[in-house]
């Protein structure tokens, strides 16, 4: 409650789908953002995932589906910091038969969330809002899901896709004004 009124929490959806994966199951986002807090009260510092990166390496983290484990759906292409958080490119195994009935949910937006499994390695807990600072992860593994624990934490459009987009745009600028 922030001067006597209550908080709500607000959902805004689109209208629409994203589209945001590729025929071959290509996908991206963020599987964490820096410096918000999830709904457990955990806000991942920015490096917290360095030392892990280094150590495993983009092969050695899985991806899931739902944080299960006897459920791989693919591999990640690429893992890494940036100043937003921990961006993300995976690719569906669409020879999976769940593989390829999560391509179908991303497709269709149905299904966006990203989530993240790992170990604590270094935290700190702040007085008195309750929040946990985690410093230095360890990471295993990141899944797909129904609803993420960061609700910022979303598959978003492959970067072929908004490369095809800044041609059109491109093309019909110079139609325009040339």
């Amino acid at each position: 409650m922030r001067c006597g009124m209550p908080i709500t929490q607000e959902m805004k959806l689109l209208s629409e789908p994203l589209h945001s994966i590729d025929r071959e199951g290509v996908f991206e986002g963020y599987a964490s953002l820096f410096g918000i807090a999830d709904l457990g009260k955990d806000v991942v510092m920015p490096g917290a995932f360095a030392d892990s990166l280094k150590k495993r390496g983009v092969n050695d983290i899985r991806l899931l589906w739902q944080h299960d484990p006897s459920e791989p759906i693919g591999r990640w292409l690429s893992i890494a910091e940036d100043r937003r958080g921990l961006k993300v490119c995976g690719k569906l195994n669409l020879a999976v038969e769940r593989a390829r009935e999560i391509h179908a949910l991303l497709s269709e937006g149905a299904v966006d969330g990203l989530s993240i499994g790992f170990r604590v390695e270094r935290a700190r807990a702040e007085r008195p809002t309750g929040l946990r600072r985690l410093e230095k992860l360890d990471l295993w593994e990141i899944s797909v899901v129904t609803f993420p624990m960061l609700p910022g934490a979303r598959v978003d459009r492959v970067k072929q896709a908004r490369e095809d987009l800044a041609d059109r745009i491109r093309s019909t600028a110079s139609r325009l004004f040339s």
